[in-house]
């Protein structure tokens, strides 16, 4: 008659017992093991973010010792759930959702709980919001879209010839020539300066001619032309299909930024790079995060827990992999690949991310609630750009969980490779930046995680009565502002550091304060979670 019989599908013990502290009772569902790892398995729902598996060591405890709970779970066996907690909607037996019922899952939330779907979503949201993606999210392309494959090769040709003036006027130094000559030791005696760099031979040690920068230079004086518009008026070709030798360009630039081979930059070449790169700066917001090196980061579209994701410097191990399958459950062509931010803030020397939780409560009008509490993910290696072992690079815990603490790692680091976002802030105010984390983080944050929302949200299974906690992932540049990278639906509850054990019961028990406690009483407490946009 109170309407107070919930369902919980999965490993939620903190629910339950939030749930039953409240004077509900538990409809069990017969064979629900059985049929959640049926559903749990990549095999037959890959696009499914499960993320961790949930620990069962609390389920394990008795916390009904006079089975008084059992009893009343059997006396409405027969009756429909007022209230659903699931791992995913996918497992719950479409009998038990009512119209008037609550369930923890909004249906097609793929369109951004998927990294194919928010890159696609995003992609949208300049006719949506007038907002840019590349301020927030590093530039992403689905390898399965002919169209985005081949405007992702454009990228990292284009990249390629950025980070090459980057890389030369960081190593010209002394090595400035004063003339358009080309040094003797490279080129013989009293010959001019006129030869293309595809009709040279290049060996180890000897320096690029600076044929290379001038290639680098004009590619991106195009570039910007087309940035600024100055070709509405005549038919100026993309940059990366003017009849420059790409093959032989990336090849000569792998061995600048990977091999240590050395440039040659005239004064006016040296000029020139400062002048277009400042140009360059502001029309491309990712210009200064997106570094020298030109690595991208490919991901399967629809997996979570890290897997299957590589860092790569090599366009054509990008386009491999996009057509053969090397991680289960991926469909050839299903992946999706992303600049990878180079320069990004790490502490004591070590990449971390940001889990950052939120609520939406409602679609129509769209109702967003932030969680004013959240926790850093450390890797376990130190930071390298020259090594891209994913113990270095990947902070997902089910990836890290994998690796020892490097004997190479900054002992101030924490064993379990977990911080709450109060001892983030404690670090920045003493890096000088006390104002950081509520001027700059938390505000962009907020904005990245609503614009995500708002480019997915006509896609999305709207119905009354539903919410969702979701968990969105973000790295930090060395500017402090964030990128946001993934939001996952279902967030892990398990703990795996006393720092999360603390923080994942926190959000739980505040989640349920919000969608029903608020219910009856608007004014009661909702812990940490702060309204931060209702339409």
């Amino acid at each position: 008659q109170e309407k107070k019989i919930f369902t919980v599908q999965g490993d939620y013990p903190i629910i339950r017992r939030l749930l039953r502290a409240r004077g509900w009772v538990e409809r069990k569902l017969p064979g629900t093991g059985r049929r959640l790892e049926q559903h749990h398995d990549p095999q037959h729902y890959p696009w499914l973010p499960a993320e961790e598996e949930e620990e069962k060591e609390e389920e394990q405890c008795d916390d009904d010792p006079s089975g008084i709970h059992d009893l009343m779970s059997y006396l409405v066996r027969d009756r429909l759930p007022n209230f659903i907690w699931t791992n995913f909607l996918e497992a719950t037996d479409r009998q038990l959702l009512q119209q008037d019922n609550v369930v923890n899952h909004y249906s097609r939330v793929d369109a951004f709980t998927t990294k194919e779907g928010l890159c696609l979503s995003l992609q949208n949201l300049l006719w949506i919001e007038q907002a840019d993606p590349n301020t927030f999210f590093p530039r992403c392309y689905r390898l399965g879209n002919m169209d985005e494959r081949e405007a992702f090769i454009d990228d990292f040709c284009l990249t390629a010839a950025r980070s090459l003036l980057k890389l030369a006027l960081e190593e010209a130094g002394d090595m400035l020539v004063k003339t358009e000559q080309v040094p003797n030791s490279a080129k013989g005696a009293g010959k001019s300066h006129i030869s293309h760099p595809k009709h040279s031979t290049a060996w180890p040690g000897c320096p690029l001619y600076s044929e290379l920068v001038e290639e680098a230079l004009e590619v991106c004086k195009q570039h910007l032309s087309v940035l600024q518009h100055q070709d509405i008026d005549r038919n100026t070709p993309s940059p990366c299909r003017t009849c420059i030798d790409w093959d032989h360009f990336l090849q000569e630039y792998y061995r600048v930024a990977h091999e240590g081979a050395e440039l040659v930059l005239t004064r006016q070449q040296r000029k020139q790079c400062q002048n277009l790169l400042q140009h360059l700066a502001e029309q491309l917001p990712q210009l200064d995060m997106e570094g020298k090196l030109n690595i991208w980061i490919v991901k399967p579209g629809a997996e979570s827990q890290g897997r299957g994701i590589i860092c790569t410097t090599q366009l054509e191990e990008v386009l491999q992999l996009a057509w053969t399958c090397t991680a289960p459950s991926v469909q050839v062509g299903r992946w999706v690949v992303q600049k990878y931010v180079e320069q990004l803030l790490t502490i004591f020397g070590t990449k971390f991310d940001i889990r950052q939780w939120f609520v939406v409560t409602d679609w129509k009008p769209l109702t967003v609630w932030f969680y004013q509490d959240c926790y850093l993910r450390f890797c376990s290696w130190p930071f390298s750009l020259c090594h891209l072992e994913r113990a270095r690079h990947l902070c997902n815990v089910s990836v890290q969980k994998w690796y020892k603490m490097s004997p190479d790692q900054d002992p101030r680091l924490p064993p379990d490779k977990i911080w709450s976002n109060k001892q983030f802030q404690e670090y920045l105010a003493q890096m000088g930046q006390a104002d950081a984390w509520h001027q700059v983080l938390v505000p962009g944050m907020k904005a990245a995680i609503l614009n995500a929302l708002r480019s997915a949200r006509d896609r999305v299974g709207f119905r009354k009565g539903s919410f969702e906690l979701y968990g969105a992932d973000f790295l930090v540049g060395e500017d402090l502002q964030p990128w946001l990278l993934e939001i996952n639906s279902c967030p892990t509850m398990s703990p795996s550091s006393a720092v999360t054990r603390r923080l994942c019961a926190n959000v739980q028990r505040d989640t349920l304060r919000l969608v029903l406690d608020r219910k009856e009483n608007p004014t009661c407490s909702i812990g940490a979670f702060e309204l931060i946009y209702k339409e």
